[in-house]
C-alpha cells in the first residue's frame, strides 16, 4: 500500500462511499472544445462511429456516478469537492494546462476539467472487448475514474513532488470508484479485468535487468519514480483501493477492508 498523508487517510476512512446519488449541474458533459479536422475514427481500424457514441453514453453514466460520489462522500467529511467539467476531444484541443494531445486524458487543475481524447477511450473499451470477450466498457471508464482522482487529490491538497505517488495515488482512487460500483450492484463480471487491461496499455514498460547488482540498482530506482508505474504498479494500485476503500489510497493501513 502507499503511504502519503497520513491526515488525509484517516479522513478518508470516514468514508461509506455506496448509492448512487443526484449528479451535480456542474458535471454536465460538455461538448468538445477544439476538434483536429484530420482525425478520424478510421485511425482505429476496428474502431466505427457507432462505437465511440456508445462509448461516451457509457461514460457519461459513468461520470454522473463518479461525480456523485465524490461530492456526496467528501461532503461527509466537511470537504466540498468542486465537480470538474468532462470535456471530450478529437484529434487536440486547448485547455488552460495547454494543448491536450490525441490518444490521452488528462486532468486541467487551472480550469477544473477532465479532457479526454473520444476515439482513445473508445479504442481503449473497444480492444478490451476483443480481447477479453466481454463489453470493454470499464478500459475507458476507467480513464476516467483515473483523472478523477487526480481532481480529488488536488482539491483535497496532495500533490506530491514525484509524478509516480500522483499517478499512483489516482489508480488507487479509481480503484476505490470501483469498490463503490460493486457496493452499489453496477460492477460487472470483467470489469476489473477490463480496468487492469487498460492500465496495461498505458503503463510504463518493466525493467530490464542487466544481471549486474550496481547497475539493476540504479535501474530499478528510476523505475520506482515512473511517472504511471509498470503494470504490475499500476494494477496493485488499483487493487489497493479496489479491496481497501478510498482511506487505504493515503494511508498504509493493516486490516482494513
Amino acid at each position: 500500500m502507499m503511504t502519503v498523508f497520513s491526515s488525509l487517510g484517516r479522513r478518508f476512512l470516514a468514508l461509506t462511499l455506496t448509492g448512487s446519488l443526484a449528479l451535480p449541474a456542474s458535471a454536465a458533459l460538455a461538448a468538445p472544445t477544439a476538434k483536429d479536422s484530420t482525425a478520424s475514427v478510421s485511425r482505429t481500424a476496428e474502431l466505427t462511429e457507432r462505437d465511440v457514441t456508445a462509448s461516451n453514453a457509457k461514460i457519461r453514466m459513468a461520470y454522473a456516478d463518479l461525480a456523485a460520489m465524490w461530492a456526496n462522500g467528501l461532503a461527509r467529511m466537511h470537504e466540498r469537492f468542486v465537480v470538474p467539467q468532462l470535456l471530450r476531444y478529437r484529434g487536440a484541443a486547448r485547455s488552460a494546462c495547454g494543448i491536450m494531445q490525441p490518444n490521452n486524458a488528462a486532468y486541467c487543475p487551472n480550469e477544473n476539467a477532465i479532457y479526454y481524447d473520444e476515439v482513445f477511450v473508445a479504442a481503449q473499451a473497444k480492444a478490451a472487448a476483443l480481447e477479453l470477450g466481454t463489453d470493454g466498457d470499464m478500459a475507458g471508464i476507467g480513464v476516467i475514474a483515473h483523472e478523477m482522482g487526480h481532481a480529488v487529490a488536488m482539491q483535497l491538497g496532495y500533490d506530491a513532488p514525484r509524478p509516480y505517488d500522483n499517478e499512483a495515488a489516482a489508480d488507487c482512487l479509481a480503484g476505490a470508484f470501483a469498490r463503490h460500483a460493486d457496493g452499489s450492484g453496477s460492477l460487472e463480471k470483467g470489469d476489473v479485468d477490463e480496468a487492469f487491461f487498460g492500465m496495461a496499455a498505458a503503463a510504463d514498460p518493466t525493467p530490464e535487468l542487466t544481471g549486474d547488482r550496481r547497475v539493476d540498482r540504479v535501474i530499478l530506482r528510476r523505475a520506482a519514480v515512473m511517472a504511471h508505474g509498470t503494470k504490475d504498479q499500476r494494477m496493485q494500485n488499483f487493487r489497493t483501493g479496489l479491496e481497501g476503500g478510498a482511506g487505504a489510497c493515503f494511508e498504509e493501513l493493516s486490516g482494513v477492508n
